[in-house]
């Protein structure tokens, strides 16, 4: 399920498929079963028209969801460059040698940042990984080194905006991981499923366009939803501007 939800064009097509069946599979039941009296096709209708009024909130809701995550996501990359930013302002207050060393630690953990927001690739993404969480124990050896040497008000900035550093890193890994809940995936096919299972059973005629409509735009409801809601696999992702930004001022710095 999460190789799907981590591609959207797929969720796409699957969703596509086992809609439009649901709806021939609806009205193969219409055929093969007594045909429904007109005085009970209104009831149907209303049935009907209530599941879909459902299926159109839940769609609004998780939609809802996924695009306050992606706010999240951008908020904390956003977050990111100001506590690298302010830490390599902060890097003034050590000795010359110790802050030389934060300096080139903060550049290199910055490519690493980028290279974080902007990989697709799983391998590469372990390695970036990896290397994070080595420059990360490099930055704090530094500064907590100086600390011990030097347990001045000044340093005590350092090391505080390190935290910050290291911190706003656990938050947006923490953003990233936070998906739309499985079960709210479950209750949205359910209910799209049993939607044009009503479709088909309550349509007068079976055809082909007249049963692709709904599946068609609950698909791409769902395809919206996915491709927020996935970081990587997304059109819509998260591009590290304020970090790319900071890394070109770093540099000419």
């Amino acid at each position: 399920m999460s190789e799907i939800l981590d591609h959207p064009m797929l969720m796409f097509a699957f969703s596509l498929v086992a809609l439009w069946l649901s709806a021939r599979v609806g009205a193969f039941f219409r055929q093969r079963l007594q045909p429904l009296p007109e005085g009970e096709r209104g009831d149907l209708n209303v049935v009907l028209a209530a599941t879909l009024t459902l299926l159109g909130l839940i769609i609004g809701f998780c939609f809802s969801m996924v695009i306050s995550r992606y706010d999240q996501r951008k908020n904390y990359e956003e977050d990111e460059a100001n506590a690298i930013g302010t830490e390599f302002v902060r890097a003034d207050l050590l000795p010359d040698v110790e802050a030389a060393k934060v300096r080139e630690l903060l550049r290199k953990y910055l490519d690493q940042r980028v290279l974080f927001y902007e990989t697709r690739d799983v391998e590469q993404l372990r390695r970036i990984d990896a290397q994070t969480a080595q420059l990360q124990s490099g930055l704090w050896s530094v500064v907590q080194g100086v600390a011990a040497k030097q347990p001045t008000y000044t340093v005590g900035l350092a090391v505080s905006g390190m935290n910050d550093l290291l911190n706003s890193q656990g938050y947006t890994q923490a953003a990233w991981w936070n998906r739309l809940p499985g079960a709210a995936w479950g209750l949205m096919a359910a209910i799209a499923i049993f939607c044009n299972l009503l479709v088909g059973y309550g349509s007068h005629r079976s055809s082909f366009l007249l049963f692709l409509v709904l599946p068609l735009a609950i698909s791409i409801s769902f395809f919206l939803i996915a491709d927020i809601d996935s970081p990587r696999g997304g059109l819509i992702r998260v591009h590290p501007q304020n970090l790319i930004s900071l890394s070109q001022s770093l540099r000419a710095h």
